[in-house]
């Protein structure tokens, strides 16, 4: 067999995989799209990505749909104002009977973890998943103890102008490879929600519902090497450097993107166009996921804030001014 029509079949299989993902989700959540495909990307990339919505549009329920979805292992953190770093990463626990003091690992050491509301908890322990996310490890007393492969946080929060949150600190919102904002539904689909509870959907019981695992971690293995393999030409290249730097520059932000964030949005960007179908990276590609990666890479000047500017509208005039490789 012809070695490159046999890792061409892998490929396309690992995509229909991945795109069947979407449809599993969708049997869970309506009307959600641009964040379904987002968690998807997070996947390629190794990312991990932060939902942001208010109460009840389903975030939770988008992540557990995800999880239902594929072969991985998958544990629930509730970030609460009492949370300790030792809840989330894990433990030395004294064994009596050995008279030795144990690690009793934390949620944290599984494949995908769901770690709600989490800027209701404090800095502390907010931090405390630094070093999980970053270098996918944990160190506990000077022992630094792998995590398993893939491994994805997923966090949801609500708006920080809700009672009761902390905002995350820029050095962690900085791990976080994209930031998705999970509105409320459309008339229609708020309607197609209703009909589905009326007819017996419970949200508690995907299997229920019809949601099987129609990806393995093999197939997400197979979409990252090919992935790691599609297509930047020098043009594109500079063409992220240039939305990054112009965000330096914008007068509305007292902080632009970093060179982490440029390669953040070369990654995503590599991955959408994987996911459509191409093998190298198109200028459309950065335009589609410039938003997502990065709106929380860049912070407003607090009088560009009162007038009403956004991360949003900024990256996007930035997006409409910076010249278009063709």
């Amino acid at each position: 067999m012809d070695p490159t029509t046999d890792n061409a079949g892998s490929s396309d299989g690992a995509r229909s995989s991945l795109e069947a993902l979407r449809t599993e989700i969708s049997k869970a959540v309506v009307g959600q799209d641009p964040a379904v495909t987002g968690l998807v990307v997070a996947l390629l990339c190794r990312g991990h990505v932060l939902l942001e919505g208010v109460p009840g549009v389903a975030k939770t329920l988008l992540v557990r749909a995800l999880a239902a979805s594929l072969e991985l292992d998958t544990k629930r953190v509730q970030f609460t104002p009492d949370l300790m770093p030792s809840d989330v990463t894990g433990s030395l626990v004294y064994d009596a009977r050995s008279t030795e003091f144990s690690f009793q690992p934390g949620p944290v050491f599984t494949n995908l973890l769901l770690a709600d509301e989490i800027n209701r908890t404090p800095p502390k322990t907010q931090s405390s998943l630094l070093e999980a996310m970053e270098e996918r490890q944990v160190t506990v007393d000077g022992t630094p103890r792998p995590l398993p492969d893939p491994f994805l946080v997923a966090a949801t929060q609500n708006p920080v102008e809700y009672e009761g949150t902390y905002p995350l600190p820029e050095a962690q919102l900085d791990r976080f490879l994209l930031k998705l904002t999970v509105p409320l539904p459309a008339r229609e689909d708020e309607i197609a929600v209703l009909q589905r509870h009326a007819e017996g959907f419970n949200p508690r019981d995907l299997r229920a519902a019809g949601v099987r695992p129609v990806a393995t971690a093999a197939d997400l293995e197979a979409a990252r090497s090919a992935v790691a393999k599609t297509a930047v030409s020098p043009e594109i290249a500079a063409y992220v450097v240039d939305v990054c730097r112009a965000t330096r520059e914008s007068p509305s932000l007292t902080l632009g993107v970093s060179p982490r964030g440029a390669t953040a949005l070369l990654s995503t960007a590599r991955a959408w166009a994987w996911l459509t179908g191409r093998d190298y990276v198109i200028p459309d590609d950065v335009k589609a996921l410039a938003l997502p990666t990065l709106r929380h890479r860049v912070q407003l000047r607090p009088e560009a804030e009162m007038e009403g500017v956004t991360a949003d509208s900024v990256i996007t005039a930035i997006l409409n001014h910076v010249p278009v490789p063709r």
